[in-house]
């Protein structure tokens, strides 16, 4: 058995491909299988990746028509036969020591998963210069380290999310039927299988030292496709659905739950087309009064800051949308209720109360 399954689903990579399977072969930790599916591409990866399976048998080819980045993962977990499955997208790339050693703290502490903090990146095109920028899963330096209960703590679902920065036991996996949503076409279906970890893990760690490598700068990612409107929406139906199979489950992650939800939706406002915007604010709006009615919305979780424009998404979602819209005409409209003399007046008023308010909810 090899100790880590390192999975990597490709999809017209053939650009990036290369630096990414040779950081992966040339581990440290020589006991590994690189499984990799070709999801139906078009371009030269099937090509590249027969190369690579040709001088290493360590690698599995699995090859397919396109059927999504959630079917593609499932057939590589089905494949995998190692102790511990890592993950890593074919534009990304990781240093040569990350799997020995996380797979040396994975095993001695007998964990269901480990993570790291790693780094976001890309590349000047003018000068190839690579510019990094360090992400901690945690603001908190006292979460690192030490060994947590993920599925009784639901804070540490609110960590920053990925699915590739570490390492999970596969038989967790297995035992939890742990699985990537199968939407065709769909994109964000790394967000349930996050969930999933954190909802059923007992024994989890992570590390404040930065391994993985994510590109930033690629114009082909899913997550700049402005046309996958909803795709975020459908993978919380299935985060939801999940939870609430057990409603003592959903009553410890229901807060968390709608939280991230929240953060999640904001991203998505800012990554889709403008005229997109206000159709998906609607249904944002919807949903969080569904949250609030359900009592699932709890004011201490946010900032006072978003729990204002909160507000104003749940009266008022085309007002809210735009405060995302690019359109430089609907941003001037804006910036001139802002800056009237009337807006500040009844803000400086009001601030007092938010003030108190603030105070006493500290105290609760």
């Amino acid at each position: 058995m090899a100790k880590v399954s390192i999975l990597i689903p490709v999809y017209n990579q053939e650009n990036y491909l290369e630096k990414c399977m040779e950081t992966v072969r040339r581990q440290t930790l020589p006991d590994i299988e690189i499984i990799c599916v070709n999801d139906g591409s078009t371009d030269r990866s099937l090509a590249m990746l027969k190369e690579y399976a040709a001088q290493d048998a360590r690698i599995v080819l699995l090859d397919g028509p396109n059927g999504g980045y959630g079917k593609a993962m499932n057939r590589a977990l089905d494949a995998a036969g190692g102790e511990y499955i890592g993950i890593v997208e074919p534009d990304d790339y990781v240093p040569l020591e990350m799997y020995e050693d996380l797979y040396k703290i994975a095993s001695e502490n007998d964990l269901d998963f480990v993570k790291a903090d790693f780094y976001r990146f890309q590349t000047d095109p003018a000068t190839g210069d690579m510019q990094l920028a360090y992400n901690h899963l945690s603001p908190d330096k006292e979460d690192y380290g030490k060994i947590f209960n993920p599925s009784q703590d639901p804070k540490t679902l609110l960590y920053v999310m990925n699915t590739w920065s570490g390492i999970y036991r596969r038989d967790f996996l297995t035992k939890n039927h742990i699985r990537h949503n199968e939407t065709p076409g769909a994109s964000f279906q790394d967000t349930g299988f996050f969930f999933q970890t954190f909802m059923f893990a007992h024994r989890a760690m992570i590390l404040d030292r930065p391994y993985y490598r994510n590109r930033r700068d690629n114009p082909n990612s899913s997550v700049k496709n402005p046309k996958k409107v909803y795709c975020i929406c459908d993978e919380f139906d299935f985060i939801e659905k999940i939870l609430r199979q057990d409603p003592e489950r959903w009553e410890r992650f229901k807060y968390a739950f709608t939280h991230r939800k929240y953060v999640h939706y904001v991203g998505n406002i800012r990554r889709i087309g403008d005229e997109f915007k206000m159709d998906f604010c609607r249904r944002f709006s919807d949903e969080m009064k569904r949250h609030r009615q359900e009592g699932t919305l709890r004011q201490s979780d946010y900032k006072e800051k978003d729990w204002d424009k909160i507000q104003l998404l749940l009266t008022d979602p085309q007002g809210y949308s735009y405060l995302y819209l690019n359109n430089a005409a609907l941003m001037k409209a804006a910036e001139k209720i802002w800056n009237s003399n009337s807006y500040k007046l009844g803000y400086a008023l009001t601030n007092p109360v938010r003030s108190v308010k603030k105070k006493l909810h500290r105290k609760k």
